[in-house]
């Protein structure tokens, strides 16, 4: 199984990003944390339009099953819906990319299964 996590930096430690299709980087792990990649979203950060879009486009590339986030738009939501990827919601409690694994590993991330922001990262 394959997690990716919306980052403001490149690795576990880093703090999360609370936005989907903006997020600088996805920190991709395995829910024992034994292998980390990194994948770039730089391409989508000051897009105008479509960057849930091109990011779902990423993450699926990737073979992801499961995203936690903070938010995710509706197009970008139903790209991944499209092609079976789960979305995790973490609120405000959790800060950093470790912190999102164990929160989703012990049950405290609901299942989004409805976009939780408007687009454009609001």
């Amino acid at each position: 199984m394959k997690i990716a996590i919306t980052a403001s930096g490149e690795d576990l430690n880093s703090p999360v990003d609370r936005v989907f299709g903006r997020a600088k980087y996805f920190v991709i792990t395995d829910p024992e944390e034994t292998s980390v990649e990194v994948l770039g979203n730089s391409q989508n950060i000051n897009a105008a339009q479509g960057a849930g879009i091109q990011a779902a486009q990423q993450i699926a590339n990737k073979c992801i099953d499961v995203v936690l986030t903070g938010n995710v738009g509706p197009n970008a939501f139903k790209a991944l819906d499209a092609v079976s990827i789960k979305v995790y919601q973490f609120g405000s409690d959790v800060l950093t990319v470790r912190d999102a694994v164990a929160a989703w590993k012990e049950g405290r991330l609901q299942e989004v299964k409805a976009p939780t922001a408007k687009g454009h990262g609001f």
